[in-house]
């Protein structure tokens, strides 16, 4: 790592306004470089699949805070036609019964036992395959250039760093790639990672092949067993990426599209069908009315989400039944208009990362995001290698019966989520997701809202203080909240709590490419040290 030649204060202490991004072709992701990798797709005669690619591995060198190689994926891709939905999780290893974790004491967060099969790498293929235009190699360019070569690393992913390293530093392989001279990069400061080049190399020239069945693989069983792991070349051999198409639920005159479970975005869709059903926009975006509805749909979906969400071959009940109009008519029911609830799951009648957003001149858009869960993940990395690993295993219950409950080669329930919206007459209108954890989906139900039922511009709805239910009646949020709607709040039995700082922790980050006509609006949350850019 390199000094900076002087030590700058990195704070800022003044407000400001960033200006929308408009251009018929655009890229929005959550740290600078990325975007400029998927600009120089574009640039280069590629598509916006080939800059979405682009800048996801990208952000596996400059941003390893959020994912890495070892991070899962998933992909919306409106190609001009139709609309694409992709899968890209990974699966348990066939050894993991609920009997093994019986002996661990339950799913850890850290270590090999943490672990499920990666599938970012097979997002990446996947779409290139299908909708790319540039040859695969041509896209790891830039994130080669970056590890070989080394970037500044920005001030809010060295601040994450930190607080990564204190809490994973002793993980296999951690301190290894991550804290070269046993210490975390400044902000500022150049981070070179050479390992992570020559992987970046090996899976661009065997496209994916030698991440899942070639050394790869190898290497990343062979730590897995040294480490008291389960992961074998035969877990990574069997993993495949899926189209999967998508779930959908009218908003007005909009359609909002997202995975279909093993992600939670199907609770966005629920929350969204609920307030339609109360009618919502009738009072001011801002309102206490707005606000008080909008949380006490989105504790209504929860309740159902932490039920029946699990690896969409295991669910007790379908995505369809959740989405049924009379069943979230009978949902939204339920909200009292004068008073917090807290709510229990219903009962359906058969019948959490980093995000980025592409579009082209051509039409093509791309709602892409990948994740390592938490921060680094697992916080195991394979020596030699920089593949940091996600720790997905970790979104398993252990509850004996419960549709969520681990098992062998079974996908857990996943917090990310990419968005997508269309006109009612079928046309492309917005990719857009908001990264972390728990509050991607309420993150949504806000973006949308904002944007869709309230006509903001995507930078606006990203700057706008946000709230996340934490569970019961309680409510976090943001500094820059009105006073008055949170006294308002709190006098209708809503238990808030106002959360100084950190707030790209708890209320997410966004990136929205609205399409207007013949160009594309796009916005970049200021909680993260990203931004959009156009030509």
């Amino acid at each position: 790592m390199q000094d900076n030649a002087k030590t700058l204060d990195w704070s800022l202490p003044y407000a400001s306004n960033r200006s929308a991004v408009m251009g018929r072709n655009v890229v929005s992701a959550s740290q600078p470089l990325a975007a400029q990798a998927g600009l120089r797709m574009l640039l280069a005669g590629g598509n916006a699949v080939d800059a979405a690619i682009a800048a996801a591995m990208a952000l596996t060198v400059v941003e390893p805070t959020g994912c890495g190689l070892g991070s899962d994926g998933f992909a919306i891709v409106w190609d001009g036609k139709e609309l694409h939905g992709l899968n890209a999780s990974g699966r348990s290893p066939a050894a993991w019964t609920p009997e093994y974790f019986e002996k661990l004491g339950g799913i850890p967060e850290m270590g090999w036992n943490a672990i499920t099969v990666p599938g970012a790498v097979s997002a990446w293929v996947a779409l290139s395959k299908r909708l790319g235009k540039l040859p695969f190699a041509k896209l790891a360019e830039p994130a080669i250039d970056y590890a070989r070569n080394g970037f500044p690393v920005s001030p809010t992913i060295a601040r994450l760093w930190a607080l990564g390293a204190a809490k994973l530093g002793q993980q296999p392989g951690f301190a290894e790639c991550f804290m070269p001279d046993c210490r975390v990069p400044k902000a500022g400061e150049i981070f070179r990672s050479e390992a992570h080049a020559r992987t970046l190399e090996l899976i661009a020239a065997t496209e994916g092949e030698a991440f899942y069945r070639g050394e790869l693989a190898e290497k990343m069983a062979a730590h897995s067993q040294a480490h008291g792991g389960a992961m074998t070349v035969e877990d990574l051999a069997a993993h495949q990426a899926d189209w999967v198409g998508t779930v959908s639920q009218r908003f007005g005159d909009s359609v909002i599209h997202e995975i279909p479970p093993n992600g939670q975005g199907i609770a966005a869709l629920m929350a969204l069908g609920m307030l339609d059903a109360r009618g919502v926009g009738a009072h001011a975006l801002d309102s206490v009315e707005t606000v008080h509805a909008s949380v006490e749909a989105m504790k209504l979906a929860f309740a159902d989400l932490h039920q029946y969400n699990a690896d969409i071959d295991h669910m007790d009940v379908t995505p369809a039944q959740l989405l049924d109009p009379a069943y979230l008519a009978e949902r939204a029911a339920l909200i009292d208009t004068a008073q917090a609830g807290d709510p229990a799951y219903g009962a359906p009648r058969p019948g959490g990362t980093v995000y980025l957003a592409a579009a082209d001149a051509s039409g093509m858009m791309v709602s892409f995001i990948q994740s390592n869960y938490m921060g680094f993940g697992s916080g195991v990395v394979v020596p030699g290698t920089g593949i940091s690993l996600q720790n997905r295993g970790h979104g398993f219950t252990t509850q004996a019966g419960h549709a969520n409950q681990v098992a062998p080669r079974k996908r857990p329930s996943h917090t990310i989520i990419p968005a997508f919206a269309m006109h009612a007459d079928g046309t492309p209108q917005m990719a857009f997701g908001v990264m972390g954890g728990p509050m991607q989906s309420q993150g949504h139900t806000q973006m949308a809202l904002r944007v869709l039922r309230y006509g903001q511009n995507p930078q606006a709805a990203a700057d706008a203080p946000r709230w996340r239910v934490t569970g019961g009646k309680g409510v976090a949020v943001e500094p820059g909240f009105d006073p008055a709607v949170v006294q308002a709040l709190r006098a209708m039995g809503h238990e808030v709590t106002v959360e100084e700082g950190n707030g790209v922790f708890a209320f997410g980050g966004a990136q929205l490419v609205l399409r207007d006509g013949d160009h594309y609006v796009a916005g970049s949350d200021p909680r993260k040290d990203g931004h959009a850019v156009a030509f």
